[in-house]
């Protein structure tokens, strides 16, 4: 006797402004340039409110509102109709601007005790793919949504899905080792093999459980429903409910975008008269019940391993994989060019820049720059505000330049302490070597790590890399530190050995920085 799992995915993007660097250039002769004048310029709040406010009178009320009436009709009986949400953060902050009924709705929901909320990233970000140490960035973005959870709902989440199902046997371990216990992915037959996507699974090399989505009922909903070329057109409540309880297994796990109810098929398809009679198709059936992800995880023990390596993340995305993101070269060079922006985001410390700088991790950004075919292609036209791929990345591409001419202008304003705090990936590190090709084994992530470094490092090392202007090009380029890296000029040219030179550097570099440590 299956559970049915029903988890609806409920989020908007903020959209960028192609005008955004004429509206900046209006700004700023006018004065300084502020984060705020940014924030407003960047991104399209016009075309932002008009989807929301649409989406909400189409779908996110109707279709709220009939499943709180059937949460409702069924509490205290018998069975009882139980759904769960993955809401993310820069939707519940669009809907308390300019649709507050939807807030209301969902609280009203999460009053029931009938329903449970999926932790998800804030921004529904590509947080989980940046090479950052230790899931920094995922970290961060999970706990404020947790946070709003708690403030909004007055729910801690246990279940938790990565942005669009992106998942791999790391994803799942560091969900793990933040205390949830079931994370939620996609039913991707080559990872199943030949098992069901219908059971509780486990994480390869930790205890989280695993639920995978039964994607081809998930879909008869979420893409078919209303195409009368399709064999089972028209889908009713009662033949989806029997096709349900004639699927063996112990979890249907049905997940699908909450705007398919009113917004991807229209109200005049008949879309909310189906959610509105499919809870009680579902329950008067003596072998169905529905459930939530947590519960169904301690419910039923793991029938096996799923098994995930990270270079094969999988995702419910098109090919299962994560090219609807990164799949081209326009995707990964402007995906690098915000993963570059994050050292000096963090070093500024200024949480203005920083939530601009997050908002633009939000995955649909690059999602529209994806260049696909045939009915993949047509999805991504679907959901895109631009024209085609190069539009949205030449848009993208201008919200992060403008965004990093913003940090550039900070960073001039007090480039020593902006200096000290930066922490730069193993890429911009800087390598130690005697030679070129032997390497110390020593390198510098940061201007502390220098100044430490500097003190072990062999002192040909130092000569070596000094003489070649290897140090001072790094301090420049790097850091923007032109005046350091003339006065080691100036030192390398007074020094009578490697050994005084590591010294008059170190000495540099202690006095700079004694005032930022």
């Amino acid at each position: 006797m299956p559970d049915v799992v029903f988890m609806f995915e409920v989020h908007q993007p903020y959209r960028l402004d192609r005008r955004a660097y004429e509206k900046l250039l209006d700004r700023a002769v006018r004065g300084r340039l502020e984060p705020k004048d940014l924030e407003d310029a960047v991104f399209d709040q016009g075309l932002n409110r008009l989807v929301m406010e649409r989406a909400a009178e189409k779908c996110y009320v109707p279709a709220t509102s009939i499943i709180l009436e059937n949460v409702e009709r069924y509490m205290g009986g018998g069975k009882e109709f139980r759904v769960s949400f993955s809401i993310s953060g820069v939707f519940l902050e669009q809907a308390e601007r300019w649709a507050p009924r939807v807030v209301e709705l969902f609280g009203k929901l999460a009053d029931t005790g009938m329903v449970e909320f999926v932790e998800q990233t804030y921004y529904h970000s590509l947080a989980a793919l940046m090479p950052l140490p230790e899931y920094r960035e995922l970290r961060e973005q999970v706990a404020e949504h947790r946070r709003l959870m708690e403030e909004l709902f007055h729910t801690r989440p246990t279940s938790i899905e990565n942005t669009e199902f992106i998942y791999n046997n790391d994803i799942a371990w560091f969900f793990s080792s933040l205390g949830y216990r079931v994370v939620l992915t996609e039913g991707v037959d080559w990872v199943l093999g030949w098992r069901s996507p219908n059971y509780v699974y486990k994480a390869y090399g930790s205890d989280i459980r695993v639920l995978t989505r039964n994607y081809r009922l998930s879909d008869d909903v979420g893409y078919r429903f209303s195409d009368r070329g399709w064999d089972q057109y028209p889908l009713t409540a009662d033949k989806y409910a029997e096709w349900l309880s004639a699927t063996p297994g112990d979890v249907i796990f049905l997940a699908m975008d909450y705007e398919t109810f009113g917004e991807h098929h229209w109200p005049e398809t008949g879309i909310h008269e189906f959610l509105r009679w499919l809870p009680g198709e579902i329950l008067r059936r003596p072998n169905l019940y529905t459930s939530t992800p947590s519960l169904v995880a301690e419910k039923y023990p793991p029938r096996d391993v799923i098994d995930v390596p990270p270079w094969a993340t999988i995702s419910w995305a098109d090919e299962r994989d994560v090219s609807a993101w990164l799949g081209n070269h326009m995707q990964r060079n402007a995906f690098k060019m915000l993963v570059d922006l994050k050292p000096y985001v963090d070093a500024l410390g200024d949480q203005e820049i920083r939530r601009i700088w997050k908002l633009l991790t939000i995955s649909d950004h690059l999602y529209y720059i994806a260049t696909k075919f045939g009915s993949i292609e047509q999805v991504h036209s679907y959901f895109s505000p631009y024209k085609n791929a190069p539009d949205a990345y030449a848009i993208y591409v201008q919200a992060l330049s403008l965004l990093a001419g913003l940090i550039a202008e900070r960073v001039v304003e007090d480039p020593e302490k902006v200096a000290y705090r930066l922490v730069l990936p193993d890429e911009k590190a800087f390598y130690f070597h005697t030679a070129v090709g032997e390497y110390t084994g020593i390198r510098a992530r940061s201007i502390a790590e220098l100044i430490d470094a500097l003190e072990h490092v062999p002192p040909e090392s130092i000569l070596f890399h000094v003489k070649r202007g290897d140090l001072q090009a790094w301090l420049r380029h790097v850091y923007g530190l032109d005046d350091l890296a003339a006065e080691i000029d100036e030192a390398a040219r007074g020094a009578v050995d490697a050994e005084e030179l590591r010294k008059m550097i170190t000495g540099l570099l202690r006095k700079r920085f004694s005032g930022e440590r």
